[in-house]
């Protein structure tokens, strides 16, 4: 029998002696359907059962979608100068869509190839994109590169603490560093590089990270919407003059 056993409930999410679990609450009654199963082709959450409506998935997973925005020609594969451009085209300068080329393409590259020799062209292939997961991060996407909408809400519940659908950048670097994993500089590095551009792009005007922003940015959604709005804005500048 163990020692100091008692009335206890197994569902319980939280114990006092370990109080990061009362620090970081997860979400206990999400009310959409198996919120646990992970989404191959949509990012759903509790405002979005359905995922990113009119969102043309092109079938691929939720993390393939994430990428495949920067495939400008629809060959399946992303290289340098894809990235460079897709950066470019949701509004970076060329200082920092030439960095995230080079940090991208050369960190994600070799692991995505379809064979054992290095190519160096270093071409992303979307096809084998999950493999290019690493750790420290958020555990949204599964090894397969699909969507768990239970741990993107985990993000929401264990870490917004002024609003419970947005996060300012201290409550991001919070977050970054309590997903960090041991003995993984490469992830926490990678969870940094990535986060933090998560935010430079979809922040709003006061400095918030929204859920919204952020689950479209899972699904490539948020890329879409970028583009497409700089266009309307330069439009709108042209007929101005």
């Amino acid at each position: 029998m163990a020692k100091g056993g008692g009335a206890h409930d197994v569902l319980e999410t939280k114990t006092e002696r370990a109080p990061v679990t009362s620090q970081r609450p997860v979400p206990t009654d999400l009310k959409f359907e198996k919120p646990y199963l992970p989404r191959a082709l949509e990012a759903v959450d509790s405002e979005h059962p359905k995922g990113t409506l009119n969102h043309n998935n092109q079938n691929y997973t939720v993390m393939q979608q994430h990428v495949a925005y920067f495939d400008l020609n629809n060959d399946g594969i992303i290289y340098p100068w894809e990235t460079y451009k897709g950066f470019r085209l949701i509004g970076f300068n060329p200082f920092i869509s030439f960095l995230a080329m080079l940090v991208i393409n050369g960190a994600f590259s070799y692991p995505t190839l379809p064979g054992w020799i290095p190519s160096l062209l270093f071409p992303i292939y979307i096809k084998n994109i999950h493999k290019a997961k690493h750790g420290s991060d958020s555990e949204v996407y599964d090894t397969e590169g699909r969507f768990v909408p239970s741990k993107f809400e985990e993000i929401w519940s264990k870490y917004a603490k002024t609003y419970p659908d947005r996060m300012n950048f201290r409550e991001l670097l919070q977050m970054s560093e309590a997903m960090r994993n041991a003995v993984d500089p490469f992830g926490w590095f990678a969870n940094k590089f990535e986060w933090g551009f998560t935010y430079w792009l979809a922040k709003d005007e006061a400095g918030w990270l929204t859920k919204e922003a952020t689950r479209g940015i899972y699904d490539g959604s948020f890329f879409e919407y970028v583009e497409k709005s700089l266009k309307q804005r330069a439009v709108l500048k042209k007929k101005m003059k």
